[in-house]
């Protein structure tokens, strides 16, 4: 019994001692604290001193050290960087002034009264910052709500605006109709000018669009269907197969533009007269009465002589009459041969042979035949002339449609800066997101 009574005696002692060392120590970090203060007014420097203090004692029992705790706090509280750090150190100004509360008993001295004058200081800064710092959470909260209803705004205006989009490889230029070509994967079809699409893109290889007719084809070369689409009357038909026209013919040949009274002409393959069709009538057209034009003919001394068999005779060559292109212009062929020989033309007498470069004529219309010579296009007058291209009426688009490449094989139609795709428009994003944010 003797020996613990010993062991705890000293185990006091020692604890006594201990506590006694620490208290000096911090009491020490303290003045330091208060001298900071006096000195320079360095309330940096004696929040660091007071802390190193805070490591050497466990409880504030001295009113005075609780009253100077509370003044360091509160005058470091303006150096923090952010209100919710601020808000940290006038707390604790505000719990070593309530500590200094709980020490002191005369509520009637000057000191208690400097120390409540600090609290009321205190908690009105705090409940100014909190003040400040709700409104600023609001506000953050706010702008958070906003940015997501705006980042939800732009999904669905991307989602939209991908709905309004052309997958396609290309748009060409569209006519005075708003009618154009569009090719997607190496096909050719037909679009208008709000993106609706006409004929779709899966069967034709090659296209043209020309006074006011859009001609497709299966083919670029030697084609055995066509497809024409009127863009005055915006509907579309198969010409007929090319052996309504002749039995042994198995392809359409050369085709030439079609022209603004609605003719087309093609060289069929294994025939000695080209194709002319009306497009505007769907008929094949063909001369209803040779013998009353080669009489004509003759009487005006353009051929020497024609007989029952569809031949005439022009500068003592005998030729098969190919029918008729329009202006007076006739195509000649040799027996057995369905390469054209050459071509008359009555106006003037003149012969274009194909020796010289004459190899296709196309219909006439406005005073001019297109013609392809030498493997280049010219076009003549109806006496032969070579005179200026011809000008295509519907080859100027009027409307307001822009059509703008996304990326490689997607499209937009704009118009007035609104994107279009059929019946549906879509603004651009930013008037999107002004129209709906407030909703």
């Amino acid at each position: 019994m003797r020996k613990l009574f010993l062991t705890l005696l000293c185990l006091f002692t020692f604890t006594l001692i201990n506590a006694q060392s620490n208290q000096d120590i911090a009491n020490v970090y303290i003045k330091r604290a208060k001298e900071a203060i006096e000195t320079s007014i360095n309330y940096k420097e004696a929040l660091v001193q007071f802390n190193k203090s805070l490591k050497f004692m466990d409880t504030i029992t001295d009113r005075n050290v609780a009253s100077l705790a509370s003044l360091i706090y509160y005058e470091n509280y303006l150096y923090q960087s952010t209100d919710k750090e601020r808000l940290v150190f006038l707390k604790k100004a505000e719990s070593y002034s309530r500590q200094y509360f709980l020490l002191t008993n005369n509520k009637t001295s000057e000191e208690y009264a400097s120390n409540l004058e600090n609290l009321i200081l205190i908690k009105e800064t705090i409940e100014e910052i909190e003040i400040k710092v709700k409104k600023e959470e609001e506000e953050r909260i706010r702008k958070e709500k906003e940015h997501k209803k705006i980042d939800s705004l732009k999904t669905i205006w991307k989602h939209k605006s991908e709905t309004l989009s052309l997958k396609i490889d290309s748009i060409y230029a569209f006519n005075a109709n708003n009618i154009a070509l569009y090719t997607k994967a190496g096909n050719f079809g037909v679009i208008d000018d709000r993106g609706r699409i006409l004929l779709e893109a899966t069967t034709y290889q090659d296209g043209l669009n020309a006074e006011g007719f859009i001609l497709l084809k299966n083919t670029k070369e030697e084609p055995t269907k066509i497809y024409c689409f009127n863009t005055n009357d915006k509907n579309g038909f198969l010409l007929p197969d090319v052996s309504a026209f002749n039995a042994t013919a198995t392809h359409y040949g050369k085709l030439m533009l079609p022209r603004g009274n609605g003719r087309l002409v093609t060289y069929p393959n294994n025939s000695s007269e080209p194709m002319v069709y009306d497009l505007n009538v769907k008929k094949i057209v063909k001369v209803s009465d040779n013998v009353e034009l080669f009489k004509s003919l003759k009487k005006d001394d353009i051929i020497d002589k024609y007989n029952k068999d569809g031949e005439v005779k022009v500068h003592k060559e005998w030729y098969l009459f190919g029918g008729d292109l329009g202006g007076k212009i006739y195509p000649l062929y040799t027996e057995n041969m369905y390469d054209v020989h050459s071509f008359l033309c009555a106006a003037s007498g003149k012969l274009l042979s194909a020796e010289s470069g004459y190899k296709y004529i196309g219909a006439f219309y406005e005073d001019k035949s297109q013609v392809i010579k030498k493997d280049k296009v010219i076009w003549i007058d109806q006496e032969g002339a070579k005179v200026s291209a011809a000008k295509d009426a519907y080859k100027n688009y009027k409307g307001d449609s822009k059509v703008v490449k996304l990326e490689a094989g997607i499209y937009q139609i704009l118009r007035n800066d609104v994107i279009v795709l059929g019946d549906e428009e879509l603004e651009k994003m930013g008037e999107f997101l002004r129209k709906h944010k407030g909703n």
